[in-house]
C-alpha cells in the first residue's frame, strides 16, 4: 500500500537518476514492501533499484521475490552484484533458488559463492530432495550447559547477527549433540549468574535431517513451534528449520492437493511458467481415465434398455440420482483427504470413519430422498389439478417411492465410497488426494445407475416393468 502511494516519487527519483535519495528512501523499509514495489516496476527499473540497495537489504528483498522475478534480475545484474546477493542470502532460501535454476545456471551461481558459502550450499543440496536437509539453515545459536546466562547473552551479542532466529537457543555438549532447546525469554528473565543447566527441562523436539518436509510440517503443527532443530543420525545439531520455510511447504502441499482434487496431476510449476505441452499431458491423463470410466455408464444404461422402454419416465430422474451420489461422494472424499493431511485421521481409524459415514450417508440420503418424493408428488398433484394432465402417469406414487429409496441408496453408497477410497489409496502407498472429486463422481455414476434400476425393478415389477 505504501509502495502504491510513493510510486510516483520513486519513478521521479529514477528518472532524475537521484540514486542517493532512492537508497535513503528504501533503507528503512521492510524487505517485503520493497519487493512489492519492485514487482510493480518495469524490468529495467527493477534492476536500477537493486543496484542502489545495500547488499544486505538487496539479499533480503531478493528472497521475497517469486522465482520468475529472481531469474530476470539475475540475468540483468552484473556478476559482482549477483555474487553479493547470493552470498548474503540465507542458506535455506538460496537452496530453494538453486533447486529451481537449470543445472548449468545453478553450477554457475555456486561458483560465485565464497568458499564457506559454497561449502554450505553444496552440503544442503546434497540432501535428498523434499527432505528437511534442503530446508534447514546452519545459522543458529548453540551454547553449553555450564555457561551462565551472562555468557550466553554476551555470545548472542557477538554472534547473533548471523542467526536465522533468536527466539530459541540450543544447548549442545562438547560433540555438538543436542541436549535441550530454551526459549530466549527464559534467559531474559533469569539472574545473570544462573547456569544454563538450571533452565533446562530436556523436553525438546527435533527433526532428523532425512525426514520428509511433510513430516516436518506435521511436527510444527503438533507442537506449535516457530523453529525446530535438525539433527543427524548421531544427534548432532546441523541446522534449524523455521516457520517461514514451513509456510512455503504448506502452500506447496495445499496447491498440489487442490490440483489433484480437480482431477489432474499436480503441475509442480506455476501456471504461467509451465510449458503448454506439459500442462496438457498432466491434465489429459486423468481426463482420459474419467472419460473411459463414464463410458461404463453408457454400458450400464444399455443393460437396462428394456426397462427404460417400458417406463421411460425413469430416465427423467437419472441426472438427479447420479449427481446426488457423485456430490455426496465428493463431499466425503474431500473431508477424508483433508483430515488425513492434517493428521486428524489415520489408517487405523477406517472402521470408525465407516461407521460415522454410514450414519451420515443414511441421514443425508433420507433428507434428499424425502425431498425427491415431495418433488415427484408435488409435480404430479399440481399437474393433475391445474393442467389436467399427469406428468408421471397413474403410478406416480411408485415412481416417487423408487426415487426416494434410490436416493437413500445412492447417497449412502457415494458417501461410503468417497470416504473409504482415500484409505485404500493410502494403504497401497498412493496419494489419497488422487481420489479426486471427479474420480469419485465417475465411480459413483456407474454404480448409482445399477442401484437405481435395481430398486425400480423390485418396486415396479409387474406394474410398469
Amino acid at each position: 500500500m505504501v509502495g502504491k502511494i510513493l510510486e510516483p516519487e520513486i519513478r521521479s527519483l529514477i528518472e532524475a537518476r537521484n540514486f542517493a535519495a532512492l537508497r535513503e528512501l528504501f533503507r528503512e523499509w521492510p524487505p517485503a514492501d520493497v519487493a512489492e514495489v519492485i514487482l510493480d516496476l518495469p524490468d529495467d527499473e527493477q534492476v536500477i533499484i537493486f543496484r542502489v540497495l545495500p547488499h544486505a537489504l538487496a539479499a533480503d528483498v531478493f528472497e521475497y521475490l517469486d522465482f520468475d522475478a529472481q531469474q530476470k534480475l539475475l540475468r540483468a545484474m552484473a556478476h559482482e552484484q549477483v555474487a553479493a546477493i547470493l552470498n548474503e542470502m540465507s542458506p535455506d532460501d538460496r537452496t530453494a533458488l538453486l533447486e529451481e535454476l537449470p543445472s548449468a545456471a545453478a553450477r554457475q551461481a555456486i561458483r560465485l559463492l565464497t568458499p564457506e558459502e559454497r561449502r554450505v550450499a553444496t552440503a544442503l543440496l546434497g540432501y535428498p530432495e523434499d527432505s528437511v536437509g534442503r530446508l534447514m539453515t546452519p545459522d543458529f545459536i548453540a551454547v553449553k550447559e555450564d555457561w551462565t546466562v551472562q555468557q550466553v547473552l554476551d555470545y548472542i551479542r557477538e554472534h547473533g547477527q548471523d542467526s536465522e532466529t533468536l527466539n530459541v537457543i540450543y544447548v549442545v555438549d562438547d560433540r555438538g549433540k543436542l541436549i535441550d532447546d530454551i526459549r530466549m525469554r527464559e534467559f531474559l528473565l533469569k539472574p545473570l549468574t544462573s547456569p544454563v543447566r538450571d533452565l533446562m527441562q530436556k523436553t525438546f523436539e527435533a527433526l532428523n535431517v532425512t525426514d520428509s518436509q511433510q513430516d516436518a510440517l506435521n511436527t510444527f503443527r503438533k507442537y506449535d513451534r516457530t523453529a525446530l532443530p535438525v539433527v543427524d543420525s548421531s544427534g548432532v545439531v546441523v541446522g534449524i528449520v523455521t516457520i517461514d520455510d514451513m509456510l512455503d511447504v504448506a502452500e506447496a502441499e495445499a496447491t498440489e492437493d487442490i490440483q489433484k482434487f480437480g482431477g489432474m496431476e499436480a503441475l509442480e510449476e506455476p501456471y504461467m511458467r509451465i510449458p503448454l505441452w506439459r500442462m496438457v499431458r498432466k491434465r489429459a491423463g486423468w481426463l482420459v481415465i474419467l472419460f473411459l470410466g463414464e463410458t461404463l455408464t453408457a454400458t450400464a444404461m444399455a443393460n437396462y434398455q428394456a426397462e427404460l422402454a417400458k417406463a421411460l419416465v425413469l430416465a427423467l430422474f437419472l441426472p438427479l440420482i447420479i449427481s446426488s451420489g457423485g456430490n455426496s461422494g465428493s463431499q466425503a472424499s474431500t473431508l477424508m483427504i483433508r483430515a488425513m493431511a492434517l493428521g486428524e485421521v489415520t489408517l487405523h481409524d477406517w472402521w470408525r470413519v465407516m461407521r460415522r459415514e454410514l450414519q451420515a450417508g443414511l441421514s443425508l440420503g433420507a433428507i434428499l430422498g424425502a425431498i425427491g418424493v415431495a418433488r415427484v408428488g408435488a409435480w404430479a398433484i399440481v399437474g393433475e389439478q391445474y393442467f389436467h394432465q399427469q406428468p408421471y402417469g397413474a403410478h406416480w406414487p411408485l415412481i416417487a417411492l423408487t426415487v426416494g429409496i434410490a436416493l437413500v441408496g445412492v447417497v449412502l453408497w457415494g458417501t461410503l465410497s468417497g470416504s473409504m477410497l482415500p484409505f485404500i489409496l493410502r494403504r497401497v502407498g498412493a496419494d489419497p488426494a488422487a481420489s479426486s472429486a471427479p474420480f469419485v463422481a465417475t465411480l459413483v455414476d456407474v454404480t448409482g445407475l445399477i442401484i437405481y434400476f435395481s430398486i425400480a425393478l423390485v418396486i415396479m415389477r409387474g406394474v410398469m416393468l
